[in-house]
C-alpha cells in the first residue's frame, strides 16, 4: 500500500518525516495527550496545512467557538478568517447544552457535507466530549464506529484529538478511540528528575500498513506551531523557542 498511497502533510516537519511524507489520504488520525501538550495546535496546524495546498477543510470544536478558534490560529499567523470567506474552511461548533441532538444533527448532515464541499481534511477537537455524553461504553463503541464508517465512506482524511487517561497517558480516557483510529500520535509530558524542567515529547504509536519511525522525539510549541526536533534525543539540549498557548 504505502507506495501507492497519497501522503498528505501534517505541516509539522518533523512529524511528517517521523510518518515518512505524512497521514495517508483516508486515514483516521487520532492524536493523544494530556492538557497542554499542543492537541489543538496540532489539529489546527494539520488543517491550516490542507488550506495552504488549496484543500476545503472541515473543523469541528467542542469546546472552542469560530472566534476563538480564528484568533488561536492568528496567534500562529494562519489566516483562518479569510479561508472562511473564501468558501474554503468550515468551522462547526457543537453545542455542550444539547450535545446528543446536535451530534445526531450534525451525523445526518456531515455525509452530504462531506460531499457537497468536497472536503478532503476533517479535524474534530476533541472526539472526548462525544464519547463523554453517551452513558456506557456499548453507546460510546457503536457511536465512534458508525461515525469512523461515515468518515471513512468519504474518503476524507480525519485527524481527532483526545484526552488520555489520567492514569494510563499511553491510553484515550475511554480506551475507545484509538482502536476505531488508523493511526495515533502520542503528544506527553515527561520529566528527567523532579528538578529539571517539562519536556514534550512525541511518538507515532501506530500507522496501519505503511512504515513509521518509532522513535520518542522532543518538540515545542512555538509561535509558528508545533517544531518537533528529529535530531534531538529526548533530553538532549533544544532550541529555546517562545511557547505559545496550547
Amino acid at each position: 500500500m504505502e507506495g501507492n498511497v497519497k501522503l498528505l502533510n501534517t505541516g509539522i516537519t518533523g512529524l511528517d518525516l517521523m510518518l515518512n511524507g505524512g497521514i495517508p489520504e483516508g486515514h483516521i488520525v487520532t492524536a493523544l495527550g494530556s492538557f497542554g501538550t499542543g492537541k489543538t495546535t496540532l489539529a489546527l496546524q494539520f488543517t491550516h496545512a490542507g488550506l495552504s495546498n488549496g484543500s476545503n477543510c472541515i473543523y469541528m470544536s467542542l469546546e472552542e467557538d469560530e472566534e476563538e478558534l480564528v484568533e488561536t490560529a492568528e496567534m500562529f499567523g494562519w489566516g483562518f478568517k479569510q479561508y472562511i470567506e473564501d468558501g474554503k474552511l468550515i468551522l462547526i461548533k457543537l453545542s455542550a447544552l444539547n450535545i446528543k441532538s446536535t451530534i445526531e444533527r450534525i451525523e445526518h448532515e456531515l455525509p452530504d457535507l462531506f460531499r457537497t464541499f468536497n472536503a478532503e481534511r476533517l479535524a474534530v477537537d476533541p472526539i472526548t466530549l462525544y464519547e463523554m455524553i453517551l452513558d456506557t461504553d456499548t453507546e460510546r463503541r457503536n457511536h465512534l464506529f458508525n461515525f469512523a464508517q461515515m468518515v471513512k465512506e468519504s474518503g476524507i482524511t480525519a485527524l481527532f484529538t483526545s484526552e488520555t487517561d489520567k492514569n494510563d497517558p499511553y491510553s484515550s480516557k475511554y480506551g475507545l478511540v484509538e482502536y476505531i483510529s488508523d493511526g495515533v500520535i502520542s503528544l506527553r509530558q515527561v520529566r528527567a528528575g523532579d528538578l529539571h524542567a517539562t519536556t514534550t515529547i512525541i511518538e507515532v504509536s501506530k500507522m496501519r500498513r505503511m512504515e513509521h519511525s518509532r522513535e520518542i522525539k522532543p518538540y515545542n510549541i512555538t509561535k509558528d506551531g508545533i517544531v518537533v526536533h528529529v535530531g534531538s534525543a529526548v533530553f538532549s539540549p533544544v532550541p529555546d523557542y517562545p511557547v505559545a498557548m496550547e
